[in-house]
């Protein structure tokens, strides 16, 4: 694995894909790397589907033949979800492929990976496009082979999965989104449900009954952000879904975000049966919310804690990069502000 280059998201582009992330209008968004720091370089709206809009691509003043960037691109409506196009082109200099290479862990930690569900690895312009991209979905739905042991255990969920339908199916339903992970409890899909649905600061608890591997409700209720942390088990890990009402982009916003708290104190088994678990949960609580609310805002990463004591909004500000949002706000608007035309000299004598 070649090492990380440490190069951070500046607080432009993490304001940036924060709004495409609301809006409907953007398609792709530019990420380059200048002065140390990843930021949002242009963006494209969206005129078509997603793969007619990949044409745009081909434009040399968006992509250049011998210059790697990122492309962030907002798949079509209603889903919420996003694709990382790594473009390297092969007559790049051997500098600036290491760079961006040893740069991707970055731009994923920086602005979360929950709503990344696909990557696209491209050495030229003829990898993105509509074509391109059908051979490519083609190429993930195609069925993997298994190994003997992993064929076996595929047999002995199918076989499990058919003994459970026989014994009903009104304790639990299947979670929605993917074929794996944790089954889920009915109370939960309706405290979820009713989280998106709802309106001002409020929280729902899960936790895994192992016996089952299905998802429990702990707790669902209205809290305030002052008291988050004390709302979570203090020695067992949980998942949590957290509705939390602010205006720190400029604009009231009702903002989803996703919690993983594992208390470095809980039983090491517990902690690796959370572990494995926690992106299938969190990808299909995504799709539960975005269908229960289509127009919901969702954090575009998880907060991760090891000490559910220390959430708060402090906290919840630093991890989702919301610092410094207003700084920046401040010294765009400066930056708007019309040219003032420099005095003359004085008049002499």
């Amino acid at each position: 694995m070649s090492a990380t280059s440490g190069i951070p998201v500046s607080p432009g582009l993490y304001s940036a894909f924060a709004d495409a992330v609301d809006s409907k209008s953007i398609r792709f968004i530019k990420v380059s790397i200048k002065d140390e720091s990843l930021i949002h370089d242009l963006s494209v709206p969206a005129t078509a589907s997603f793969q007619d809009d990949l044409q745009s691509l081909q434009d040399e003043s968006i992509l250049q033949q011998d210059s790697p960037a990122y492309v962030l691109a907002k798949l079509d409506q209603p889903s919420s979800d996003w694709v990382a196009i790594f473009y390297v082109p092969d007559s790049a200099k051997v500098r600036d492929k290491m760079l961006y290479a040893s740069t991707r862990a970055s731009l994923f930690k920086g602005l979360g990976s929950t709503l990344f569900t696909d990557s696209i690895f491209a050495t030229s312009k003829t990898d993105l496009t509509a074509e391109a991209y059908a051979a490519h979905l083609k190429h993930l739905a195609a069925p993997k082979p298994l190994s003997p042991r992993e064929q076996e255990m595929a047999d002995l969920r199918l076989a499990e999965s058919g003994t459970d339908s026989l014994r009903g199916s009104q304790a639990r339903i299947n979670h929605i989104g993917t074929g794996v992970g944790f089954n889920w409890s009915i109370e939960v899909v309706e405290a979820v449900t009713e989280l998106a649905r709802g309106e001002g600061c409020a929280l729902v608890v899960v936790a895994v009954d192992s016996r089952t591997e299905t998802l429990v409700l702990e707790k669902s209720s209205e809290i305030t952000i002052e008291t988050l942390g004390l709302a979570l088990p203090p020695s067992e890990p949980c998942y949590a879904i957290l509705a939390w009402p602010h205006t720190l982009t400029g604009v009231p916003r009702r903002e989803t975000v996703f919690i993983y708290s594992c208390p470095s104190n809980s039983p090491v088994k517990n902690r690796m049966v959370y572990s494995s678990g926690s992106t299938s949960t969190f990808r299909a609580a995504k799709a539960l919310l975005v269908s229960s609310s289509p127009n919901i805002t969702i954090a575009p990463r998880t907060v991760e804690t090891s000490d559910p004591s220390e959430l708060d909004e402090s906290y919840l500000k630093a991890e989702l990069n919301l610092e410094n949002i207003g700084e920046v706000m401040v010294r765009e608007t400066e930056d708007k502000k019309p040219f003032a035309r420099p005095k003359g000299p004085a008049r002499r004598r």
